[in-house]
């Protein structure tokens, strides 16, 4: 009786190993474009302003920056929802 079941479960699994265990593979576009790009950087021209990320409430460790400081663009880091914000005029 043991010998019968193991028998019917070794060929279910070598069945459904040899199937696939599911429908035909589909192709993914977007997984395959693995290019990087370059997106143009913001324009500041006569904009001032200042955004720091932080990693969380207690507002101590910078995570992030992106600005404006009239003319160039500067980023580094990421973002997050903990955010302080300056913003100013140019001269």
């Amino acid at each position: 009786m043991q010998a019968g079941r193991f028998v019917s479960g070794a060929l279910l699994a070598v069945g459904l190993m040899l199937v696939g265990c599911g429908g035909p593979v589909v192709e993914d576009a977007e997984a395959q474009d693995l290019t990087s790009r370059e997106d143009a950087a913001p324009n500041c021209n006569g904009v001032y302003y200042e955004h720091t990320y932080y990693s969380d409430d207690t507002y101590m460790n910078v995570v992030g920056f992106r600005g404006c400081d009239c003319a160039f663009w500067s980023s580094f880091g990421r973002t997050s929802a903990f955010v302080e914000s300056y913003y100013g005029t140019c001269r």
